[in-house]
């Protein structure tokens, strides 16, 4: 099976000077960044800062206002149709289909991407990203908790071989245990299946554990962008919490 684009360009995604409006609410205000081929980028803020209007652009479903998105080289959304394949989206509400299985579910994601001689396979990789015992596999989906619900679907996001997975609050609403899972899951599977990785989160000490590079986000602004460490080091702060903090009271840094 072959997932590989070829990549006019080396950067998995660019956005630059990304304005975005819904009728005289301007949600973002001028964003840029670039996220590196194989990279787990993190965009953090509080609700309400744009992250979610951000990543659907990014996706494709929302145009922007003005600037520019390039995805895998293409833009977006003109030429969404070239990478449509290739570029997975996990919306924060996302849920799965109650009445089936969680593998049912995954077998029915496989489809969608998948040429049918490949879907057994695909699936294979989804039970192992998934982690969950066959007893609950087999169960319906509308008896799960809100973490194996998310398990599923993370699953379903990286179990195609995206060249991007886009993962908007991926952790949202989950206790400790499951949290830590999807994002060791992140992590591990994003390196094993060489898959860039866009995710968006309000938890800050999730993103430090994750992301190789984070940009803070703020009232459609971003206010730093850069590794963790680097970012700490600039604003002299102790963690990202106290750096948001500082950043929102007085400018931002770039790295």
């Amino acid at each position: 099976m072959e997932w590989v684009v070829g990549l006019p360009d080396p950067v998995a995604v660019r956005v630059t000077d990304l304005r975005k409006s819904f009728g005289k609410t301007e949600v973002l205000r001028g964003v840029s960044f670039e996220v590196a081929a194989g990279e787990v980028f993190g965009v953090v803020g509080p609700n309400g800062a744009g992250k979610t209007t951000l990543l659907r652009i990014v996706a494709g479903l929302l145009r922007p206002t003005s600037g520019e998105v390039r995805v895998l080289g293409y833009s977006i959304p003109r030429e969404i149709r070239r990478v449509g394949r290739h570029v997975s989206y996990l919306p924060e509400e996302a849920n799965l289909y109650s009445r089936l299985t969680g593998l049912e579910n995954l077998r029915l994601f496989a489809m969608a991407y998948a040429d049918r001689r490949d879907v057994d396979e695909v699936v294979k990789l989804g039970i192992a990203i998934a982690g969950l015992p066959g007893e609950d596999l087999n169960r319906r989906a509308g008896t799960y908790s809100k973490g194996m619900s998310r398990r599923i679907l993370v699953a379903a996001a990286l179990m195609v071989r995206p060249r991007l997975a886009i993962l908007d609050e991926p952790t949202a609403g989950l206790d400790v245990l499951s949290a830590k899972y999807v994002r060791d899951v992140v992590r591990r599977f994003s390196r094993e299946l060489n898959t860039t990785v866009l995710l968006s989160s309000h938890n800050m000490f999730e993103v430090s554990k994750v992301c190789d590079r984070v940009a803070l986000i703020h009232s459609g602004r971003i206010l730093a962008l850069g590794r963790v460490d680097e970012i700490l080091a600039e604003v002299g702060a102790e963690d990202l919490e106290e750096a948001f903090a500082k950043l929102v009271s007085g400018g931002g840094v770039s790295a």
